[in-house]
């Protein structure tokens, strides 16, 4: 005798909790209070507000901060929004593309990117040496001089032993540092004792500079990438609880993916994964439900994950997410700070970090 067993339908009760709340004019109101009101919206709406929830709480609960970042940021505007939330230690580590850091490196030294219109023949812009990214130009001779720049600091350095990418970074900024008068991304992170780590630095002008050095001087630079994997894996390994922030995908992303599984190489106990993750983009996922995702497809939006980690994916154009929610972390992040302990590093040859 076969027993039918009758699955009990689902009360509508049961998921119809929160109601949505209609977003109100008020114009007092702050960019936080108005990311405030998003929170009881849906959508794009609902995903800012809380990408900026989560990273207060990252604030809140010492949290180690990576930053994983790409795309032509600094050309649309963002160099001055990411130096600002370097400066202020709202974030404790960087993985930056090596286009961006070029870009930043290119601003620092007085030089700037120029607005597009769309009836401008890429023809005539490419006969006056004009280079287009979207809507944003920049003069090709300008990118020229900056990687000189480079190659002309390379040839202060010790040929005798390699250097990490992080360690390159950290003493471009402290020379950028020198001789800038507005800073830039390079310049906070030297500033603040943050870390810069580039995975596709030979995507860049930065190289190109580095090559010149030795076609023209016979300068024998080095790159040790052993090293940059050795000390993102000392970061992970003290971190009590992490949480990242990408913005846009590629090897930065990638990267710091990579980078959760490298602890194994220092012998370290694995860690459970990222706490917090928010992504600003406009790929992988449509805006709201997870249903259909597998583990993998969230593993490879944020990385690995922690049981009950707090997620956001920011469906959205990140030069216009990033000034809505930067603004208001300016407005709402101070409080956090007074109580944070943050990571402390050491950007010698090696890095060491200490958490509190």
């Amino acid at each position: 005798m076969t027993s039918m067993v009758t699955q009990r339908k689902p009360r509508p009760s049961r998921y119809l909790t929160t109601p949505t709340r209609p977003i109100q004019v008020d114009r007092d109101r702050s960019i936080a209070g108005l990311l405030e009101k998003m929170e009881g919206a849906g959508f794009g709406a609902r995903q800012l507000a809380e990408a900026h929830r989560i990273w207060l709480d990252m604030l809140g609960d010492n949290t180690v901060i990576f930053v994983a970042a790409s795309g032509p940021l600094i050309p649309a505007g963002m160099r001055r929004l990411l130096a600002y939330v370097v400066k202020n230690r709202f974030v404790d580590v960087l993985v930056l593309s090596g286009t961006l850091i070029f870009h930043d490196l290119h601003e620092t030294l007085g030089r700037q990117h120029y607005q597009a219109h769309p009836s401008m023949p890429d023809a005539e812009l490419e006969a006056a040496q004009v280079a287009r990214t979207l809507d944003v130009l920049a003069s090709e001779e300008e990118y020229r001089e900056a990687a000189e720049w480079v190659s002309g600091f390379v040839n202060q350095l010790d040929q005798t032993r390699a250097y990490s990418v992080r360690e390159l970074l950290h003493l471009l900024g402290r020379e950028l540092s020198e001789i800038s008068t507005d800073d830039g991304v390079l310049t906070a992170a030297f500033k603040s004792r943050v870390p810069v780590f580039c995975p596709d630095i030979a995507d860049s002008l930065i190289v190109a500079g580095i090559a010149t050095a030795r076609f023209e001087k016979k300068n024998n630079f080095q790159f040790d990438l052993a090293q940059d994997a050795l000390d993102i894996a000392q970061i992970f390994a003290r971190a009590r609880a992490t949480g990242t922030i990408q913005i846009g995908g590629g090897a930065p992303r990638t990267f710091l993916q990579q980078a959760q599984n490298s602890m194994d190489v220092i012998k370290a106990p694995a860690r459970s994964g990222h706490k917090y993750a928010v992504q600003i983009g406009t790929e992988v996922l449509p805006t709201g439900g997870r249903s259909g995702l597998s583990v993998n497809d969230e593993n490879f939006i944020y990385g690995k994950l922690a049981r009950g980690a707090s997620t956001s994916y920011v469906n959205c154009d990140p030069t216009i997410a990033l000034p809505i929610l930067i603004t208001a972390l300016s407005q709402t992040g101070a409080k956090y700070m007074k109580g944070r302990k943050r990571p402390n590093f050491t950007l010698a040859r090696e890095l060491t970090v200490d958490v509190p």
